[in-house]
């Protein structure tokens, strides 16, 4: 077994878990990689062997068999910049607070390993949107995907910005809002749920167009096919707006002609028989804790 480790730097919280995990792993003769900050922080404050270490460019390949996230959902945000189109399956030990991606509680870390060997678990496909630009944005040159969401939104002003917005080259819609979200299923339980976009299965081959704060109150959430070509473009009194994919962030003139679709591969998660889909709805959004159930 090969598995890789990552987390984040300020968490101090994870280092025993991460002990517990690389006892169980070495039970199991497992072929172990630190990512190379992580490997850094976890060293100062444990006395742990030398382990061999990753970047977000070098020291990952298709052979590995697991990557494991010590964090929250925003940890395996990042954790997609290092897997890209590898291939390798993700799981999340929280160490973080809600948790729709991140599931493992970190008290049972162990059982991240156990059930593995056990067969206990599938392999979800999470589908990712990509961005592109009639300019170039340097910042998304290698890495132009996300897994939640892509996001506009205003910057430097408290007005509304018009987000003029077309599906396969059909004008759809010009949103006054604070933004405008386009997210995957799996980001579905995240920023636009949270500006009342619905929940949506991760399998499910759609995509959500979600408004932020929109002026027309008749502006609702979209739900569209996810082979569907989305333009977007932003006018307002400012002259910049902001776009981000999941937690990465740049600013953009007014007027680019941003492009949204979905990406041509898959990012692969890990999702045990103990710690399934419809059990994390239950347990985050508290369905079924109604006293007349």
């Amino acid at each position: 077994m090969k598995v890789a480790i990552y987390g984040q730097t300020y968490n101090d919280d994870a280092t025993d878990y991460v002990l517990e995990l690389l006892d169980e792993l070495e039970q199991h003769n497992a072929a172990v990689f630190f990512e190379k900050g992580f490997y850094d922080f976890v060293v100062k404050s444990e006395k742990i062997n030398n382990f061999l270490t990753f970047t977000e460019s070098t020291g990952l390949d298709a052979s590995f068999d697991m990557f494991v996230s010590f964090g929250g959902d925003g940890t395996i945000l990042r954790a997609i910049t290092f897997v890209k189109d590898l291939g390798i399956p993700i799981v999340g030990v929280n160490t973080g607070r809600l948790g729709f991606l991140s599931t493992f509680k970190k008290e049972d870390v162990r059982k991240v390993i156990q059930e593995f060997v056990a067969k206990a678990y599938t392999v979800v496909d999470r589908s990712l949107v990509a961005v592109s630009s009639n300019v170039v944005i340097p910042e998304f040159d290698s890495i132009n995907f996300a897994l939640n969401e892509v996001t506009v939104s205003r910057k430097d002003t408290t007005s509304m910005i018009t987000v003029e917005t077309t599906l396969n080259d059909e004008y759809l819609n010009s949103y006054w809002a604070d933004g405008l979200i386009v997210s995957t299923p799996t980001g579905s339980t995240g920023y636009s749920l949270s500006c009342g976009g619905p929940v949506i299965t991760p399998t499910a081959k759609s995509l959500v167009i979600t408004p932020i704060a929109p002026h027309n109150l008749n502006a609702r959430p979209l739900v569209i096919s996810d082979n569907t070509v989305v333009k977007l473009k932003v006018s307002g009194r400012e002259k910049n707006h902001l776009l981000s994919l999941d937690s990465r962030i740049v600013t953009l003139e007014n007027g680019t002609e941003i492009t949204v679709k979905k990406a041509d591969f898959t990012i692969k998660m890990i999702e045990y028989t103990s710690e399934s889909f419809l059990k994390t709805l239950r347990n985050k959004l508290l369905w079924g804790e109604d006293k007349r159930n």
